[in-house]
Formats: C-alpha cells, sequence, structure tokens
C-alpha cells in the first residue's frame, strides 16, 4: 500500500479500508491533466523562488518522462497506489530522488483533485461541442437538400399539419444549438483555478496564483479557498447539459423508430446501423436509435447521484466527493459514443419522400388550410371547421382524402367550393403559403438556413 501519510499512524490500515478508500481505479484517467497541473505548479514554486530553477527543471523533466512512458505502455498505473497523485509523485521520486519530494510544497490532494477534475472537465466540455457542431452540419445538410420533401407534422402524435423534412430537422437544429450554448455558458463559468487553495485555508507560501491560472489556460484563480476545493457546481451543470443532450438525442431516436417502422416507412437506415434477428430473418432492427433513447437514462442516474451526493456534504472538502467521478466520467463517454454513433446515422440514412407525401395527404394534414380556403371565400371560421370536419368523416367513411374527392362532392357538403380548392389543399401550397419567421415555407426556411449556416462557421 503505497499511501501520502502515515507519519501520525501507528499501524497500517485495514486492507479492505484500503481498497474501499483508494481511488486509482478510476481517476487514473486523469494523469495527463495531474502532470500538467503539477508542471504548472512547480514553475510558479520557482518563479517565486520557493524552487530553484535546477530543481524545477529536474521535476518537469521527470514528470514529463513519466507521461511519455505511461502514454508509451512502458510504465503502468499500478493498483498499489492509492489515487493517481500517489502514482505520479511516488513514480518522479523514484526517477529522481529528493527534488521529487519537493513537488506537493504548497498544495493539498484537496486542491490539486480539484485542479485535475476541472481541467479534465473542461477538456470534456470542448470535445462535446464539437461533436454536437458535427451534428448540427449533418442536420443542416439534410435541410438544405430536402426543403420541398413533404411529410406529416404530429400533434398528439395525430398527424396535423403538413410540413417538410427541412422544417422537422430543422426544430432539432435549434435543440442541438441549445446545447452547445449550453456548453460555452459552462466553460465560461468553470473556468478559474481551484490550485493553490490548499486543503482548505490557503497556503503560508507566497504562491503566485494568477500565474499559474495563466499557465493553465484559465480566466483567473478561484477567489475563496474552501470553495475551491469543495465546488462541483461545474459538473453538475455539465452533467445537466449532458441530460438535456440525452433528452434530445432521445427525442430523435424515438421518431426515427417510428419513421422506420413498417407502419410509417419513413426512412431507411444503412445496413452498418442495423443489425438483424436471431431467429426473424426477414427484421431489421433501429438498435442505434433504441440504444440512445435507452442509453439516456443511464446519463440521467449520473446526474442525480451527484446532486443527491453534494446535497448534505458541509464545508469543506469530505471523503463522499471522490464519488462525483466514476458516473461522471461514464455519462461522459456515453454521451460522445452516442453523438457520434447517431451522427453517423443520421449521415447515412435515406428517406422515402413519395411514402412520406403521401401519408401527409391520407392524414388530413390539409384539413387546416381547406377551412382556411372557405374563410377566404367569406364563410366565418367556426362555421369552416365545422364543416371541414364533416367533410373529413366523408372521406374517412369512403376511405378517401380531401383532394380526390369530385367538385360535386365537395359541393354537396358546401357550396362555396370551386376548381380551386385542389390547389388550396395540394402540400405544396399548404406548404409554400406558410412564410412567417420559423415556419415551413420554402423561402422562410432558406432564411433560416442562411442563419444556421453562418452560425456554424462563426462557431
Amino acid at each position: 500500500m503505497a499511501q501520502l501519510w502515515g507519519g501520525r499512524f501507528t499501524k497500517e490500515t485495514d486492507r479492505m479500508v484500503y481498497d474501499f478508500n483508494a481511488s486509482i481505479r478510476f481517476d487514473r484517467r486523469l494523469f495527463r491533466q495531474d502532470i500538467e497541473g503539477s508542471m504548472a505548479h512547480v514553475k510558479m514554486l520557482a518563479k517565486q523562488g520557493i524552487l530553484t530553477e535546477a530543481e524545477r527543471d529536474a521535476i518537469i523533466e521527470g514528470l514529463t518522462g513519466i507521461k511519455e512512458d505511461v502514454e508509451a505502455g512502458k510504465l503502468l498505473i499500478s493498483e498499489k497506489y492509492e489515487d493517481i497523485h500517489s502514482f505520479v509523485e511516488a513514480c518522479l521520486i523514484e526517477r529522481i530522488g529528493d527534488a521529487g519530494k519537493k513537488l506537493h510544497t504548497g498544495r493539498s490532494r484537496n486542491d490539486q483533485v480539484a485542479l485535475d477534475m476541472r481541467l479534465y472537465t473542461r477538456e470534456q466540455v470542448q470535445e462535446t461541442d464539437s461533436l454536437l457542431k458535427e451534428l448540427l452540419e449533418v442536420i443542416l445538410d439534410t435541410m438544405e437538400n430536402n426543403l420541398e420533401t413533404y411529410m406529416p407534422g404530429f400533434t398528439h402524435l395525430q398527424k396535423a399539419q403538413p410540413t417538410t423534412l427541412a422544417h422537422h430537422y430543422g426544430a432539432y437544429f435549434e435543440m442541438f444549438k441549445r446545447d452547445r450554448l449550453r456548453m460555452a455558458d459552462i466553460y465560461e463559468r468553470m473556468n478559474y483555478c481551484p490550485l493553490g487553495a490548499g486543503a482548505l485555508a490557503g497556503t503560508t507560501y507566497p504562491l503566485d496564483r494568477e500565474y499559474t491560472a495563466e499557465l493553465l489556460g484559465f480566466t483567473g484563480p478561484t477567489l475563496n479557498s474552501m470553495d475551491s476545493v469543495s465546488d462541483r457546481d461545474y459538473l453538475i451543470e455539465f452533467l445537466s447539459a449532458l441530460s438535456t443532450i440525452m433528452m434530445h438525442l432521445s427525442r430523435f431516436s424515438e421518431e426515427i423508430i417510428i419513421w422506420n417502422s413498417n407502419e410509417y416507412q419513413f426512412v431507411e437506415i444503412d445496413d452498418a446501423y442495423s443489425t438483424g434477428s436471431s431467429i426473424m430473418p426477414q427484421k431489421k432492427n433501429p438498435d442505434i436509435a433504441e440504444l440512445v433513447r435507452g442509453k439516456t437514462g443511464r446519463v440521467y442516474g449520473a446526474l442525480m447521484s451527484l446532486l443527491t451526493t453534494m446535497k448534505g456534504i458541509p464545508l469543506a472538502y469530505n471523503k463522499d466527493m471522490q464519488e462525483d467521478k466514476e458516473m461522471a466520467f461514464d455519462a461522459m463517454d456515453t454521451v460522445k459514443n452516442c453523438l457520434t454513433l447517431f451522427t453517423g446515422m443520421l449521415r447515412t440514412m435515406r428517406f422515402k419522400k413519395e411514402r412520406m407525401a403521401e401519408s401527409a395527404m391520407n392524414g388530413f394534414t390539409n384539413a387546416t388550410d381547406a377551412a382556411d380556403y372557405l374563410v377566404g371565400k367569406g364563410v366565418p371560421f367556426r362555421d369552416a371547421h365545422g364543416i371541414i370536419g364533416r367533410l373529413v368523416l366523408y372521406c374517412i367513411e369512403k376511405n378517401t382524402s380531401i383532394d380526390k374527392l369530385s367538385l360535386g362532392e365537395l359541393k354537396e357538403i358546401s357550396d362555396r367550393f370551386e376548381e380551386d380548392i385542389y390547389d388550396a389543399v395540394s402540400l405544396k401550397t399548404c406548404v409554400e403559403k406558410r412564410l412567417t419567421i420559423g415556419a415551413p415555407g420554402p423561402e422562410a426556411m432558406k432564411a433560416v438556413i442562411r442563419k444556421n449556416r453562418e452560425y456554424l462557421e462563426e462557431n
């Protein structure tokens, strides 16, 4: 058992207690951040005259060698050490001798782990943002190519009004764009350096915390040492944002699953993103969409776990906070994997445009436009609503659609119908008449697409 403490203890820690307490199984993924933070720390110590330049250079050379050897597989992170900090420091001392024992001057594991986790999370925020941008680019490409791909829009999962695939995808563009905005907000708010806070009350050494923060790319140092070592707000925010991303992915997945069903047949998922059945040879299952939908609960669980862990912790650091890592790491990995696979599925998915248009017409999605047509002929809207309701009932009884009725049949229900009704209820007309900002009309959509393209180019 290799650990960074023990002087006031008279016997060894129980093996089971040691294992229960140790975190190296999962915090080993922080080794790059731990070394990066340590290098910045010793540079600052040398600048302040706390370490000599020779000691600084020896420590940095040693840390660089450890990093390179771990990355090359020459040095394995051993679980005989309590945590990644113990491993790095022990290896450093073994390599460079007494100079390595000065690495920890002016810091505690409390501010060290706070820094490591913040550096790691900051990197994850950036990676997630990049994946969201890639997804948005795929969505926008689909929008540009499907301005006149007509389909039913739904409320209550009932066919409601005609829209276009471009317009439908545009809704998800807005969702994932807001997700990117949340990434930017989180990054800005969390980008302050806790290193130098010590265990909870700073240190008597003349540390230059602003210099350390600058070296590590932070906006500045944190301003309260107790909060510095006990804050996990940034991680809760990130997990909340990841949960929102998964909620959006899950909604989108649900629709793709429905669109892929035999009843709808709106889409064909590429073979590379589908699976079959062990017993039913005809099956082609939308497993990626289903798994994304399922893994949403997994990410929600990480958020709820950390919220529950943090709710009763008094200031400052407590060992409970070690529980911030495992499920957070899992959630970060899960979201990145889901974004990558979902984007690939979308990029290769094919649309059955004729089937989508047929579905829109058979579902009376043009009924509102038929009512508006009668209003244009002088019929009060409430009366027009009732007339079209009777017309729909007639179509259901005849197993047909409004556009397929003869003018004579239409006039039996209302004498205000004329030959121009057929143009008025066509999918093309129904969509093109909707020109307000945010509507599915092609001119309105083109304006939105231009704005979205500019956004992606600038961000």
